[in-house]
């Protein structure tokens, strides 16, 4: 493999796993639960990578705290009886010990809590994979940089070496504002021409586009 990064940061929901189509299902069942306007379906995707309160609260800016609570829990609900299904996308499990095997740190920068990031590494067996890994309610919520800069420290790796790798504007102007690098991938939460205004080294269409240029640039 190229050696032009340390580090690979990935998101997690819509870039390794797939995941978008349930979360975006879970927060409209949960505004519809508590009685409030169903967000449509790009409404609901734009806010994945969000902590669960600030996307919440996104889409319900003037609900009080109270009723955003009730939302979250809806949402919980919803969500977690189709955890299971949940599954990574091809190639994915691969990919990672391979990187690993080159060298490369590895990370997880996501908008998942971490108990629920905790749970599906654990569900998919990949934790043995990451060196070190942010959520959103230990961090600023993206695109913020808090979650980038943490992980550089804690790995003692240049910012310059490293590249975020998501499905989402927030991801990549994360990457933007943490002086790192960043990496697209369009089958996720957001349109491939939103992510690619925000100009990636590279944009992809599926996880294998995204491992082969990683293997020859990375």
């Amino acid at each position: 493999m190229a050696e032009r990064f340390d580090l690979l940061i990935f998101d997690w929901d819509g870039t390794l796993a797939d995941s978008t189509a349930l979360i975006t299902h879970a927060i409209q069942a949960a505004f519809g639960d508590a009685g409030l306007p169903v967000p449509s379906r790009r409404e609901a995707s734009f806010v994945i990578g969000y902590g669960l309160n600030e996307a919440m609260q996104y889409l319900a800016p003037g609900a009080g705290p109270d009723v955003v609570g009730r939302v979250v829990e809806a949402y919980k609900h919803h969500y977690l009886a189709r955890d299971g299904e949940i599954a990574l996308f091809d190639g994915v499990a691969e990919a990672l010990a391979r990187y690993q095997q080159a060298g490369y740190r590895l990370a997880v920068a996501t908008g998942k809590s971490r108990r629920g990031l905790d749970r599906v590494l654990e569900q998919t067996g990949l934790g043995r994979y990451f060196d070190a890994t942010r959520c959103a309610d230990e961090c600023h919520s993206k695109p913020h940089p808090q979650m980038i800069l943490e992980l550089v420290e804690d790995l003692d790796v240049p910012v310059a070496r490293s590249v975020m790798i998501g499905d989402t504007t927030h991801d990549l102007q994360m990457a933007i504002n943490a002086g790192a690098a960043g990496l697209g991938v369009s089958y996720g939460a957001h349109p491939k021409e939103e992510l690619a205004a925000l100009q990636p080294l590279g944009l992809f269409d599926s996880f294998g586009e995204l491992d082969t240029w990683l293997v020859r640039h990375g």
